[in-house]
């Protein structure tokens, strides 16, 4: 959330109970079949279902199908559009997850999230795609390992391409050089140079921050979002 969005994750057949096989339970029933006399042996056990059978397995798989899509639909309801989320270098998550902190609890910007806790097992690419869709403001983690990873260098340009090309994503990238090891600003990227940066050493950062984080801002963007969403799964649907 992206809205990010926030990161998504078979019971055994109700006809065979705990202890016992399928194996088990068939055998037990030939069996009994041996038993019987010839005159007493049917074939109902291999006779077809009948049409009152078929309708009730159709209605069956219908309500699954029903299930099925009510699940999905209360996950979509369940997914959040958050207020900001947090890129960074692998080895800054401490601080990531320091300045989130200060975010969230010192300033009252809820809920965030830092590019480390997105879903496990996906790829980059869809993870950072789900985060900056699906938050109203992407921070870059201004950092000295910042501009030793490959991946952040990646994520800052993506981000920004991402703020010029969707109108209500202009001014949503915020550089954050935070208290410990802030990147010096002449070895800041030159495109990132043009972006006023968030400085926490700095004494009107609690300004900075308050005058950034606007209320009205992210319920634009909120907004925006969930009929993009909603646009999205009528499609699939149709």
């Amino acid at each position: 959330m992206m809205g990010v969005g926030k990161s998504k994750i078979d019971p055994c057949p109700l006809s065979l109970s705990w202890g016992k096989s399928p194996g088990v339970e068939m055998s037990q029933r030939c069996q009994k079949s041996v038993s019987k006399t010839p005159d007493d042996l049917s074939l109902c056990h291999l006779a077809e279902p009948g049409p009152a059978a078929l309708v009730s397995a159709g209605e069956h798989e219908g309500a699954e199908g029903r299930g099925d899509m009510s699940e999905k639909e209360d996950e979509d309801e369940d997914e959040v559009f958050l207020k900001f989320v947090i890129l960074h270098a692998e080895d800054d998550t401490d601080e990531a997850l320091r300045v989130q902190n200060v975010l969230e609890n010192d300033f009252g910007i809820k809920p965030g999230i830092i590019f480390a806790e997105m879903p496990c097992g996906r790829q980059h690419l869809q993870n950072l795609d789900d985060a900056v869709n699906g938050s109203a403001w992407t921070i870059l983690l201004l950092t000295e390992n910042f501009l030793r990873d490959t991946w952040c260098k990646f994520q800052f340009y993506t981000s920004l391409m991402n703020s010029v090309n969707r109108q209500h994503k202009y001014n949503s990238v915020i550089p954050l050089r935070p208290l410990h090891r802030p990147l010096p600003r002449d070895r800041t990227p030159f495109a990132l140079r043009t972006i006023n940066a968030l400085e926490e050493e700095s004494r009107g950062f609690p300004t900075q921050v308050e005058r950034i984080f606007q209320e009205s801002v992210y319920q634009i963007q909120q907004a925006l979002w969930k009929e993009s969403r909603s646009s999205g799964r009528h499609q699939a649907l149709s």
